[in-house]
């Protein structure tokens, strides 16, 4: 079982097997059964846990301050003007000193070379709460979502429908391969993912009978899809892009004629958040066609986006309780 991650950071799903994330969503859904039910956990209690933000966040901080404190931990937020990590000190000199002080660290931000530096060096278990590269505690959560949903993983299709290079993309491409599943990412070619990855997901896929398939194609990629996924167009720190984004991505956007085009009637659709599905906010107001899915799809029957949401808790905390729990 999932106690075998002990001591293990948790980085990105590709250092990890099929049964050890099975093991994990096992974890989580016990730990969601014990939270409904009123049972608080002891499995952290003593530790102190460092939560390190570059990018700010609602879910990723808000999922593992519950955690921890859900489990008898105490988080400390460390934001990007708290600390000197690669301005006065290196990565590896910030690493060595909370090694020594806290008995996990979490760290969400850019380059995926510093949560890398930081488990390098740290001394203790070290948790990718998202960089550029990957995305693997949203993962957690989105398979656990759809497993909830059709009671099982192996043979469903997921088509990832949007910008095709980001975190999600490989992470979903990854995820889902190791599974078995057939993933789809649906993107205009010049946001197609590493040629490089997709070669190594379908390895992966080889091996565990999964599919995967990358295409511009909106109709192909869709068909038969169980979940449609999607993500704003224009990751953190890619502001400057989103009219380029818009441009490209306008036919990639996800309409109840898109949902309908699974074929499926039970297809359900998810996405990480946020979610520029209005124009109720800034950006969308500045760029009137930046909404990467309709109102009518994301506060439809189909949508479970906050079931997902919910999960980003139970999956953290499986991570947590597994790599880091008595």
């Amino acid at each position: 079982m999932a106690g075998n991650l002990r001591g293990r950071h948790f980085l990105k799903l590709l250092d990890f097997s099929p049964d050890e994330i099975r093991d994990l969503l096992s974890l989580s859904a016990t730990l969601k059964a014990n939270k409904r039910a009123g049972v608080r956990g002891r499995s952290l209690e003593g530790r102190s846990i460092a939560l390190i933000f570059e990018k700010p966040s609602t879910r990723t901080r808000c999922a593992f301050t519950v955690a921890c404190v859900d489990e008898g931990a105490h988080p400390e937020y460390l934001g990007k003007g708290d600390i000197q990590l690669g301005k006065k000190e290196t990565v590896a000199d910030t690493a060595r000193v909370l090694g020594r002080m806290f008995d996990g660290i979490q760290f969400r931000g850019f380059a995926h070379e510093t949560v890398e530096t930081l488990a390098a060096f740290a001394g203790v278990p070290v948790w990718n709460g998202l960089t550029d590269s990957w995305h693997p505690t949203q993962i957690l959560a989105d398979l656990l979502t759809v497993s909830e949903e059709f009671g099982r993983l192996a043979g469903l299709a997921l088509a990832y429908v949007g910008d095709g290079r980001n975190n999600m993309a490989n992470s979903l491409m990854v995820g889902c391969a190791k599974l078995g599943m057939d993933v789809r990412i649906v993107a205009p070619e010049a946001l197609h993912p590493e040629p490089g990855l997709v070669k190594t997901v379908e390895g992966i896929c080889a091996e565990t009978g999964g599919a995967v398939m990358v295409t511009a194609d909106v109709g192909a990629g869709v068909d038969g899809a169980h979940a449609i996924y999607t993500d704003v167009w224009a990751s953190m720190g890619e502001e400057a892009k989103l009219a380029e984004r818009v441009a490209l991505l306008k036919p990639y956007k996800v309409t109840p004629e898109l949902m309908a085009a699974t074929g499926r009637r039970d297809a359900i659709f998810l996405h990480c958040l946020p979610a520029f599905h209005n124009l109720e906010t800034e950006v969308a107001r500045q760029f009137p066609d930046v909404c990467e899915v309709a109102d009518e799809v994301f506060d439809g029957p189909r949508s479970r986006v906050f079931d997902e949401a919910e999960n980003r808790l139970h999956t953290i905390k499986a991570v947590m309780v597994a790599t880091l729990g008595r």
